[in-house]
C-alpha cells in the first residue's frame, strides 16, 4: 500500500455505517482547497461537495466536530463542540469530535497565526470561529428543508437535532437533509444566538459530558504509544548525558546481539537503536559503547548557576515595567523589606512521554503523534525528509498530557523522527519513543529563575516595589524577544505589572546564556511571577499588620476582576484571618494568567516530612463558562498538579547532568497526598479566557503563605519541602 493509498484508506472510514458522510462548507475556507480536501472528496464516494472544515453531518444523523486543537485532557474536544453544538441547536448525545488534520489554512489558531496549542487560547480563539461554524451549518440545514418542504425559512424551527414545521406538521432530522444542505449556499454572517438563548453553553447538570471520556475509560482511545503496524520498527535513541555534547564514536556490535535489534544508526541527536519492540531497543541501546564530544557541553551545577544568577540580580537588568520612582522612594521608605527567591528547573513529566510514528516511501509521508505545534512539526518532518509540506501529512492523535512538552519551537521530537525514518531508509514504518528517563533527562526544562524584591513601607503602606528577575529565555532569538529589546515576555508575565495599587514600581530582568533546553512549563511565567509576587505582598501586608484578603483588597481599585475572585474565594472559604486553628493555617494567592483571573486559599498543616495541603478553595472568572464541569476539572487538575511541583519538584544538575530519572527520583504528587479541592465558577458576560493553566499559579504561594503563619517560614527557594527540610 503506498502513503497515498493509506491516506485515501484513512478518509473512508469516514463514511458512516448509516450512509454518506455530507460535509458543510464555509466560504471563506473556499480558497484552501488542499489536495487533501480532493482526497476526502473522492474518499467520500465522488460526491461532488467540499467539507466544512470544522463540520461533518451524516445520515445517521451524528454530528462530528473536527477539533483543531489537541485534546491531552484540558477538554478543547468537548469545549469546542459544545460551541458549534449550542448555534446548529444538535442534538448532543448524537454529536461527536476528532482531531482536524495538519492544515494551517484551514487550522490555525487565531491568536498564533499557526496551527497549535498552547497559551490558554482554544476556547478563547475558537469562541466566535465554532459558533459561526455550527450557526452557518444550521442556516444551511434550514435552507434544504424549506426548499423541501416549500415553506419559508423563517417559519423552521431547530431542536436537539430536529427541524419542524409547525403550520405543515413536518419535521425531519439532520441527516434527512445534509446532502442538500451542502448544495445550499452559505449565508456571509449567520446570526448568532443571544446568551440568554444557550441550551448547552454554560450548562451545569451533567448533560453536557465529555466526549473523550467513555473512550479513554474503556481503552479503546488511541495514543500514540499504541500504535502498531505491519514491518513497523519501534526506536529509541541513545542521547548524551550532558546538554550539547555530540557522538565521537561508538561501538553497536554488543547492541547488534541482542535478540530483536535490526539495526543502529547515528542520527543527529544521538545513536538509534531499531528493534521490533520497545524492550529490545531499550536493551540493545543498554549495550552501546559511546565515546561523547563534551568540548560544548554545559558543565555547571545548579548551585553553581544559582550563585551565579544570585550575584546578577544585584545589579539593575533590562526594565520590563516600571511607573514612579521605585529607587528614590526606596531610599526614603521607613522601613525597606528584602527577599530572595529562587526556583529550579522543572520536567513536564507526562504520563505519555514522547513518541511518534511515521511512514515514508520516498515520495510521501504519514506521521502521526500527539502534535501540539502541528504547523512547524510539519515544516520540520518535511525539510528532514526533502518533501514539500503537501507530500506530509500529519495526523494529530491523543497525547496523555503535555504541560507544555510537546509544544516546540524546535519541533525537536518530529525532527528526530524523521531522522530516524530517513537513517534507516524508505519503507519501513518507525515508532520513536523517549522513555520516561529520556523524557525526564532530555532537558526543555522550566527555567532555573531568581528573584530578588525590595519593598518599602511608610506609615503602615507598601509605597515601593522593585523585582530583579534573573532567567534563561525560552524566546531567545526570535522577533519577539528583540522587537522588545531583548525583553522575553515569558520571563516577567506576571511580574512587569501586578494588580496591586503601588505608585512606585519597578521590574527588570537579567537574561542568562546557558546550555541547558528551556521551553514554556505549565503557566509559563505565572508559575514563577505568581509564587514571588503573592508571597512577597503577603510578607510586606504582614508586615503592616494588615489581614492578607482584606490588605490585597485595599489596592486592588484597578484590578476589579481579581478583586472579584479574591471576594468570592474568602466567601467560599469563610475567611476569618490566617492565624492557626487546630494546627491549621490558611493561606491565599491571586493571580491573572492568560486572561483569566483565579484566587485559592490553602489550607495547611505541618508534617514530619513537609506540610500537609488538606483542602484548597478556589474560585475562578474565565469569562463566559462554556463547560462548567470541565472549568472544575481544569482547576482540580492544576491545583494538584501546582501542589507536587510546589513541595517536591526539582530537576537539579550535576556538574551539567540531570540527575533524577523516574518517578522515584522527580516526585509527583501522590493520590494520598491530593487535598480536597471545592471551585466556585465566577458568572460573567465576558469573552471566555482559558483553563488550561491559570489553576497552577496561586497554589505555590497559597501554600507558602499559610506556612508562614504556622511559623514555618515562608520558603525562599523551591521546592518547599526542601525549605524545611
Amino acid at each position: 500500500m503506498t502513503i497515498h493509498d493509506a491516506a485515501l484508506s484513512r478518509r473512508a472510514m469516514l463514511k458512516g455505517a448509516a450512509g454518506l458522510v455530507i460535509g458543510l462548507y464555509l466560504p471563506e475556507m473556499a480558497r484552501a482547497q488542499s489536495g487533501a480536501a480532493h482526497a476526502f472528496r473522492r474518499a467520500a464516494g465522488g460526491t461532488d461537495f467540499a467539507p466544512n472544515a470544522f463540520i461533518r453531518i451524516g445520515a445517521d444523523d451524528a454530528v462530528t466536530v473536527l477539533i483543531k486543537h489537541i485534546e491531552f485532557g484540558q477538554g478543547p474536544f468537548t469545549g469546542l463542540a459544545t460551541l458549534v453544538a449550542e448555534e446548529l441547536d444538535a442534538d448532543w448525545s448524537k454529536v461527536r469530535a476528532e482531531h482536524a488534520p495538519s492544515n494551517t489554512d484551514f487550522y490555525k489558531n487565531l491568536a498564533f497565526g499557526v496551527q497549535g496549542t498552547g497559551g490558554s487560547t482554544a476556547i478563547a480563539n475558537s469562541y466566535d470561529q465554532m459558533r459561526k461554524a455550527g450557526a452557518t451549518a444550521r442556516a444551511m440545514l434550514v435552507a434544504a428543508a424549506a426548499q423541501s418542504w416549500d415553506v419559508p425559512a423563517r417559519e423552521i424551527t431547530v431542536e436537539r437535532g430536529v427541524l419542524r414545521h409547525a403550520g405543515s406538521g413536518r419535521e425531519g432530522r439532520f441527516g434527512q437533509f445534509a446532502e442538500a444542505a451542502a448544495r445550499q449556499p452559505a449565508p456571509a454572517d449567520p446570526p448568532l444566538k443571544d446568551p440568554s438563548a444557550f441550551r448547552l453553553i454554560g450548562r451545569d447538570d451533567g448533560s453536557v459530558k465529555k466526549l473523550d471520556s467513555a473512550a479513554k475509560s474503556n481503552g479503546t482511545a488511541q495514543f500514540t504509544i499504541d500504535m502498531r503496524e505491519p514491518g513497523m520498527l519501534t526506536v529509541v535513541v541513545a542521547h548524551p548525558p550532558r546538554f550539547g555534547a555530540r557522538v565521537a564514536s561508538f561501538d553497536a556490535s554488543a547492541a547488534r546481539a541482542v535478540q530483536g535489534v535490526v539495526d543502529v544508526k547515528q542520527v543527529p541527536t544521538g545513536v538509534a537503536v531499531y528493534a521490533n519492540g520497545t524492550w529490545p531497543a531499550i536493551k540493545g541501546r543498554e549495550q552501546l559503547r559511546i565515546s561523547w564530544d563534551e568540548s560544548a557541553a554545559e558543565k555547571r551545577s545548579s548551585d553553581q548557576l544559582i550563585e551565579e544568577y544570585r550575584a546578577l540580580a544585584r545589579r539593575p537588568g533590562r526594565i520590563a515595567g516600571a511607573h514612579g520612582d521605585a529607587i528614590t522612594t526606596l531610599a526614603r521608605a521607613e522601613r525597606i523589606i528584602e527577599a530572595e527567591y529562587v526556583f529550579p528547573y522543572l520536567a513536564h513529566a507526562p504520563m505519555e512521554p514522547l513518541d511518534g510514528f511515521l511512514r515514508w516511501d520516498g515520495q510521501r509521508a504519514i506521521a502521526r503523534f500527539g502534535s501540539q505545534l502541528q504547523t512547524l512539526d510539519h515544516q520540520a518532518i518535511a525539510k528532514v525528509l526533502g518533501l514539500k509540506p503537501e507530500q506530509v501529512e500529519l495526523e494529530t492523535m491523543l497525547a496523555g498530557g503535555s504541560f507544555g512538552r510537546r509544544a516546540q519551537q524546535t519541533s525537536h521530537l518530529a525532527a528526530e523522527l524523521a531522522e530516524v525514518a530517513k537513517a534507516i531508509g524508505p519503507g519501513r514504518p518507525v515508532k520513536l519513543v523517549w522513555t520516561r528517563e529520556d523524557d525526564i533527562r532530555g532537558g526543555y526544562y522550566r527555567p532555573l529563575i531568581v528573584h530578588r524584591l525590595r519593598g518599602g513601607l511608610r506609615d503602615g503602606k507598601i509605597v515601593a516595589w522593585t523585582d530583579t528577575v534573573v532567567s534563561q529565555s525560552i524566546l531567545k532569538g526570535s522577533e519577539a524577544v528583540m522587537a522588545k529589546g531583548g525583553i522575553d515576555a515569558t520571563s516577567v508575565e506576571g511580574a512587569k505589572e501586578i494588580p496591586y495599587d503601588i505608585a512606585d514600581f519597578r521590574c527588570d530582568l537579567h537574561t542568562t546564556d546557558v546550555g541547558v533546553p528551556v521551553l514554556w512549563w505549565r503557566s509559563v511565567g505565572h508559575t514563577h511571577t505568581g509564587y514571588a509576587v503573592e508571597c512577597f505582598v503577603d510578607e510586606l501586608l504582614q508586615a503592616t499588620g494588615q489581614d492578607p484578603v482584606a490588605g490585597r483588597l485595599a489596592m486592588m481599585g484597578k484590578a476589579p476582576r481579581e478583586a472579584g475572585v479574591l471576594r468570592a474565594v474568602a466567601e467560599l472559604a469563610q475567611w476569618s484571618g490566617p492565624s492557626p486553628v487546630n494546627g491549621r493555617a490558611r493561606g491565599v494567592a491571586v493571580v491573572k494568567s492568560f486572561d483569566s483571573y483565579v484566587a485559592q486559599i490553602a489550607e495547611v498543616s505541618a508534617g514530619d516530612d513537609g506540610p500537609r495541603v488538606h483542602k484548597v478553595w478556589c474560585a475562578v472568572d474565565c469569562g463566559v463558562p462554556v463547560n462548567p464541569d470541565v472549568i472544575r476539572a481544569q482547576m482540580e487538575g492544576g491545583i494538584g498538579f501546582g501542589v507536587g511541583a510546589a513541595l517536591y519538584g526539582e530537576v537539579a544538575l550535576d556538574e551539567g547532568r540531570p540527575v533524577p530519572a523516574n518517578f522515584d527520583t522527580y516526585r509527583v504528587l501522590r493520590i494520598h497526598e491530593m487535598p480536597q479541592v471545592e471551585v466556585r465558577v465566577v458568572n460573567s458576560t465576558e469573552k471566555p479566557t482559558g483553563v488550561g493553566e491559570p489553576g497552577v499559579p496561586p497554589i505555590g504561594p497559597a501554600v507558602a503563605n499559610a506556612m508562614a503563619r504556622l511559623g514555618l517560614g515562608r520558603p525562599r527557594r523551591l521546592p518547599l519541602v526542601r525549605a524545611i527540610a
